[in-house]
């Protein structure tokens, strides 16, 4: 059993015992090594006492001062820890688990308590190792143990922690400080179309096609400048195919969005390093959940409730309004409002349409076009006459940036790339077509706004009717 340097001797120890030691009868131990290993000792995180065979305490760390309170002089020396570290009644039963590691294989594991220097008590998880000599005989024992409420908090982290890499219905990826993903567990690769092992260390940009600035700027702003106070919503666009998604056999695809948008709440830790004096960032953790289909029920409601604020506001203005063609064309102006571009109203005269309103190439309200009468010269087929057709709305598009020629074809502004035309219906009768165009940079129609535009459409027929209605009872 090693001996101890004579710096820190118990009451006891005749002037063997410290913190540190060297072998038995210590006459060629290296004092520099003695140093060292006391250094050692008391640089560690645990608390730690040594035995010799007959059960003399020869060790007794800071960590171990701090939790008791004995200092290595008071400690080192004594025999056993009866009367003083633990409490008479209990001192057989816990000397023999502790001595009995000397004969017993492997590592022994034990909770008891143990009392302070100030007459507390403390309870303890014990970890404790037999030490033989060269040749094999018992000589002593090593024992490690801290504080149960603080072994429990580790291993709560530690179980926290294979939870999250595992289980977690949450996207879990840990990044290094180049933000290139070091772990991640099972739900964030399939969220992001890859395998675990596929995703490690390469860049976010192999994943993520569009939204990765976003993403990285807010990582990059966690790394800086610490752990931000409330989660983010980020729009993402992940890679398809050959560009993001793993080839290699064994890897677990993803749900195969094929670049649809999707929206992740993401929260940002910081992770700094425990086992420096200033805090060095090793990385960030970036938790994420797919809300995609919540956020676009929001927009969604939150679009609803705007158009029908809309038509309200179009439907209380239209009524002040002398002229009903005025409030036709005060229908288009209100439903234009985050919905299109342009509008244009062509009327039926005599089975051909015929301009009679359209939005101006610069801001302001749609006045009505000049009454020549001539025909608008619509291509066959066109959108506007199939709406005619059909008594519904025809949606129609070119893509998401113009392409020359292609507006102009239909009669459209020139910027236009996305149309929907909706036939004006009132009293059982055909009056004409409402078209709104978008331009690039917008979506292209979808149902829900078509349903909106046949709302308008519905307005501006009636206020249409009621106009044809006064013009012909003022030619009687």
């Amino acid at each position: 059993m090693p001996a101890q340097p004579d710096t820190q001797s118990g009451p006891a120890a005749g002037g063997t015992g410290g913190a540190g030691g060297g072998p038995v009868g210590g006459s060629g131990a290296d004092p520099g090594g003695e140093s060292l290993l006391a250094a050692l000792l008391d640089g560690m995180d645990a608390a730690l006492c040594a035995f010799d065979a007959a059960g003399v305490v020869t060790h007794w760390n800071r960590e171990a001062e701090r939790i008791l309170g004995w200092t290595s002089r008071e400690a080192v020396g004594r025999k056993g820890l009866s009367g003083w570290a633990v409490r008479s009644a209990d001192a057989q039963e816990i000397e023999s688990r502790l001595l009995g590691a000397m004969t017993a294989p492997g590592r022994q594991v034990h909770e008891f308590a143990l009392v302070t220097k100030d007459g507390g008590r403390v309870l303890v998880r014990t970890q404790s190792s037999g030490v033989r000599d060269p040749d094999g005989r018992p000589a002593g024992v090593y024992c490690a143990f801290s504080e149960v409420h603080t072994q429990i908090d580790l291993e709560r982290s530690i179980a926290l922690s294979e939870a999250l890499f595992d289980d977690a219905s949450w996207g879990v990826v840990l990044l290094d400080a180049d933000l290139r993903p070091a772990v991640s567990n099972t739900h964030a690769a399939r969220a992001l179309g890859v395998g675990r092992a596929a995703m490690l260390g390469r860049p976010l940009g192999d994943l993520i096609a569009e939204g990765v600035d976003e993403l990285e700027g807010a990582l990059q702003h966690v790394l800086a400048a610490g752990t931000p106070p409330a989660p983010a919503d980020l729009w993402v666009t992940l890679r398809t195919g050959r560009n993001g998604r793993s080839d290699a056999p064994g890897e677990s695809g993803g749900r195969g969005d094929g670049g649809e948008r999707r929206c992740w709440r993401s929260g940002m830790l910081r992770l700094a390093s425990p086992l420096t004096e200033e805090p060095v960032p090793l990385g960030v953790a970036w938790l994420f959940h797919d809300i995609t289909d919540a956020k676009r029920a929001e927009q969604e409601a939150s679009r609803v409730r705007f158009r029908d604020t809309q038509l309200h506001r179009a439907a209380r203005a239209a009524a002040e309004c002398e002229d009903p063609r005025e409030a036709a064309a005060l229908h288009l102006d209100f439903a234009l409002a985050g919905f299109a571009d342009h509008a244009l109203l062509d009327l039926s005269v005599g089975g051909r349409l015929v301009r009679a309103a359209r939005t101006p190439s610069l801001a302001g309200p749609c006045p009505p076009a000049a009454g020549s009468g001539i025909p608008v010269r619509y291509m066959d087929a066109h959108p506007a006459l199939q709406a005619l057709e059909r008594c519904g709305s025809v949606r129609t598009s070119v893509g998401g940036a113009a392409v020359p020629g292609w507006a102009a074809a239909r009669s459209w502004p020139e910027d236009a790339v996305h149309g929907m035309c909706s036939v004006l219906r009132s009293r059982g009768h055909t009056l004409g077509v409402v078209t709104f165009l978008r331009t690039a940079g917008r979506r292209p129609f979808d149902r829900s706004d078509a349903m909106y535009a046949e709302d308008v459409a519905v307005r501006v027929a009636a206020s249409v009717d009621l106009a044809e209605t006064v013009e012909r009872d003022q030619r009687r």
